[in-house]
């Protein structure tokens, strides 16, 4: 699949949810994680928001990606990734 096949123009800033339950270090690690493969991944740019029972928190991380690949390896990382329970 080439950026062609995609509805997505790059290089863009991608809203990304990351869903998972309330851990102190739960934005830490996402954040880190995204730096792994994104080291221009800009942390200010990440918005949080708890579930009504605080049992979950979502982070709406924007990345800015350059190619369908590099926004697909974000999301295999993150959806593998043991505290992670939903990326969208």
């Amino acid at each position: 699949m080439t950026d062609e096949d995609t509805l997505i123009t790059f290089p863009c800033n991608f809203p990304i949810k990351v869903m998972g339950e309330t851990r102190d270090d739960f934005s830490a690690t996402i954040v880190a994680a995204i730096h792994s493969l994104v080291p221009s991944f800009d942390a200010s740019l990440v918005e949080m928001r708890a579930s009504s029972g605080g049992k979950y928190i979502s982070l709406t991380c924007t990345v800015f990606v350059t190619s369908k690949p590099q926004l697909d390896d974000i999301y295999r990382l993150l959806t593998s990734h043991p505290l992670v329970k939903v990326v969208l």
